[in-house]
């Protein structure tokens, strides 16, 4: 009777085992653990792609120059130090406007710019400058390169906020402008910044008369850089070398030696817009 009762036991035993669940491995809890565990993505912020659109140097890899800042000039000039001096860099393929120019003295839009990268370039923990294939300086000696601020080119943000244009196109130096004039097209058509006034920046640089037109109407003719006078506005507003604004009669002794930046239709109004009389 026993021998008929032990491998009904056993026979039971066998199948209440099968209907239970296997125990995990070391192998599985580890693999799950890895999974919800995993880091996360902590790439570095790019600048963004027009539209979403790719370019053939977005995945270049190109190396690029660690530098010090040591001052921020311009809205696209900063002084840094490099292989041990200290080096002006002119930002390549953008223009912005003026704001110390000894002759074209303060440009609209070019505080903006200037503020815009300064903020960039100083609150930067990290500056790099990326060469292209071509000349690495221009004829001021001044180094020329792309410039990163924490992984951002700076270009592609100043062009972002249509605080620059394209500009400075030289063979071979121009790995991005294909980028740089998708940017501008974008802006230009958002009017923002030096957009918003029309025909204020052009091809050959920017036109301040421009705006003044739009804020004067008829009497914008006094300040245009014209080789005459206009509507009997015969006065002569001048910025030497210095960066100082002199206005001439043309009773003054140099009237026809000087070029003028802007005509004025009395000396109360070149005064008016910074300009004193000859000594």
């Amino acid at each position: 009777m026993k021998r008929r009762i032990l491998p009904i036991i056993i026979t039971g035993l066998l199948l209440l085992s099968g209907c239970s669940d296997p125990l995990p491995t070391a192998s599985s809890e580890q693999s799950n653990t890895d999974i919800n565990t995993a880091a996360p993505n902590n790439s570095k912020p790019t600048t963004s792609k027009p539209d979403h659109k790719s370019y053939p140097t977005d995945d270049l890899n190109i190396p690029r120059v660690p530098v010090e800042l040591v001052k921020s000039v311009d809205g696209d000039t900063i002084s840094v130090k490099y292989e041990g001096k200290t080096e002006k860099v002119r930002f390549l393929l953008i223009d912005t406007p003026e704001t110390s120019h000894p002759r074209l003295g303060v440009q609209p839009f070019g505080p903006e710019a200037k503020a815009f990268t300064k903020d960039i370039v100083e609150k930067a923990d990290k500056l790099e400058l990326e060469f292209d294939i071509g000349p690495n300086r221009d004829k001021y000696s001044r180094l020329l390169a792309y410039v990163y601020a924490d992984g951002q080119m700076v270009q592609e943000l100043l062009l972002e906020q249509g605080l620059a244009r394209v500009a400075y196109i030289y063979q071979p130096n121009v790995r991005y402008v294909d980028k740089f004039n998708d940017l501008q097209t974008i802006s230009r058509n958002k009017s923002l910044g030096i957009w918003s006034v029309e025909n204020y920046a052009q091809d050959d640089g920017f036109h301040p008369e421009e705006q003044k037109s739009k804020k004067n109407g008829a009497t914008a003719n006094t300040s245009s850089n014209t080789d005459k006078p206009i509507n009997g506005c015969n006065i002569k507003g001048n910025i030497n070398s210095k960066g100082e604004k002199i206005y001439h009669t043309p009773e003054s002794p140099y009237y026809n030696k000087t070029k003028q930046e802007q005509w004025f239709c009395s000396e109360s109004e070149a005064k008016q817009a910074g300009f004193r009389a000859p000594r």
